[in-house]
């Protein structure tokens, strides 16, 4: 009987699970009219129709016995909420900021550092834009330009930190915008990249380089726990806190969705050090989200954001949700089947283009794909390309980026890897009968955030093309 190899030694999930979901597996038949009812748009499914739910890691996590039971003690009082005190110590404690505007999500939060910063004509530089980030940009006026480094637009390449600002185009925008770049917004780890990570060193250097042009550096905080893992691994040996504690230093503000790195299902906030700015954030909160010590959170969120912040940064925790996605990730790659390297921190990003060389861009390769996975497993993923992307709010032209991506996100704490082999083989279907893949084109299309309510249909092509593959509602017509 051979020996088992030691020499790499299996690791387990650090919990066990208490309480279980349902969920079922429906016939491919149900699935093609489900896709179909939802205009091919998988965030217009109902969530009973999916099998495995990887469209977002937002608000999809599974909380721990220790959120739920502070949850009981979350502090209802309209003012002055205990609930409301112990986030803000403990946003302090793990983050360092000094103030802390609570809002439903982050991007009230969005909402309100870009009312405040930004007036009409200013530019606001970023690691690549994020599409709720980036349209309260332009709704106060602003325009967003990225500042990147190249390498985050190959999916190919495995630069180990794709999130990092390219310093010598950064400065250029600064110096020839003297007066009209209000911050710069910089995301830990950049989701539309495949969720990669910036370094210390060079959030080290963009910090200098704004303090030289006197401009405020804006965090987006939202995996700012995944970030550290990377930096963890790939450049420094500190424990997860600490990196996360000297990113944020490092800054002078974040915005943060605790609804995905604090493990929560819902909430967030804005987290500032200057006095003057908190104190028209708490004004403009109270405007739009609530009272300055709820904003638009219950006490029992609060309660749980805060103890998610501190099991968030634990790296036990860090290891095993990071080690899920590299799971599914490499599991893909060794297939052959095109992914973003290296592979991200909450997801991993199907590369569109190379996976359908042979769907235009115009016909949404990206889209077309998620849906097919959808059709053939249930398993539901989200496009992010160019249906993401939307269209410059002055010429109404599409935006076209490099990027066509299929992201699939995973949760945190909520499956095993028996869904992620399901995963792999659902894709791996699709990736060997992907010439019968058509496009999409819109039959709806919203003014704002299109990707979240937009309805497709499929293109037309020649009769005689058509013949050649098997009909299917995911093939061109």
């Amino acid at each position: 009987m051979p020996k088992p190899n030691l020499t790499h030694r299996s690791w387990a999930e650090p919990y066990k699970i208490k309480v279980v979901e349902p969920v079922r597996m429906t016939t491919r038949e149900y699935r093609e009219r489900a896709i179909a009812e939802a205009g091919y748009n998988t965030f217009l499914l109902r969530s009973d129709d999916v099998y495995i739910d990887l469209l977002t890691d937002s608000g999809t996590n599974a909380m721990s016995d220790r959120q739920w039971a502070g949850m009981m003690i979350g502090d209802e009082a309209y003012a002055g909420s205990r609930s409301f005190y112990h986030l803000e110590e403990t946003i302090r404690r793990f983050y360092g900021y000094q103030h802390v505007v609570p809002t439903h999500q982050g991007r009230g939060a969005e909402h309100i550092i870009s009312q405040i910063l930004i007036r009409p004509g200013d530019i606001i530089p970023g690691n690549m834009y994020f599409t709720t980030t980036r349209v309260h940009q332009e709704l106060a006026g602003g325009k967003f330009v990225d500042v990147i480094i190249p390498e985050a637009h190959e999916p190919a390449s495995e630069h180990p930190f794709k999130g990092n600002v390219d310093l010598g185009k950064l400065e250029e925008v600064l110096r020839s915008n003297p007066g009209r770049v209000p911050y710069v917004s910089v995301a830990a780890t950049v989701n539309m990249a495949g969720g990669q990570p910036i370094s210390l060193a060079n959030l080290r250097a963009v910090r200098d380089l704004t303090r030289r042009h006197g401009v405020l550096l804006i965090l987006d905080a939202t995996r700012v726990a995944e970030n550290a893992y990377f930096n963890q691994q790939r450049e420094c040996a500190w424990p997860i806190a600490r990196i996360v504690h000297e990113i944020c230093s490092l800054t002078d503000g974040c915005t943060m969705s605790a609804k995905k790195d604090p493990l929560a299902n819902i909430g967030g906030f804005l987290a500032l050090n200057d006095e003057g700015i908190a104190e028209k954030a708490r004004n403009m909160v109270v405007i739009y989200e609530g009272l300055h010590t709820y904003g638009g959170m219950s006490g029992r969120d609060m309660e749980a954001v805060a103890i998610g912040i501190e099991e968030s940064v634990s790296d036990e925790h860090m290891h095993a949700r990071i080690g899920q996605v590299q799971y599914l990730g490499e599991k893909l790659h060794r297939w052959g089947i095109p992914i973003v390297l290296p592979i991200g921190g909450h997801g991993v990003f199907l590369d569109a283009r190379a996976f359908l060389p042979n769907v235009a861009q115009e016909l949404c390769p990206a889209q077309s794909l998620a849906a097919a996975i959808y059709t053939d497993s249930g398993v539901r993923s989200m496009e992010r390309g160019i249906v993401s992307a939307g269209r410059d709010p002055e010429t109404g032209e599409e935006h076209k980026p490099r990027l066509e991506l299929v992201r699939l996100a995973i949760p945190r704490r909520v499956y095993t890897q028996a869904h992620m082999d399901v995963t792999a083989e659902s894709i791996l279907s699709v990736y060997t009968e992907r010439d019968r893949i058509g496009g999409l084109k819109f039959v709806h299309e919203p003014k704002y955030l299109r990707f979240f309510q937009a309805r497709f249909a499929p293109v037309p092509v020649a009769k005689e093309e058509a013949a050649e593959k098997r009909t299917s509602p995911l093939t061109v017509l």
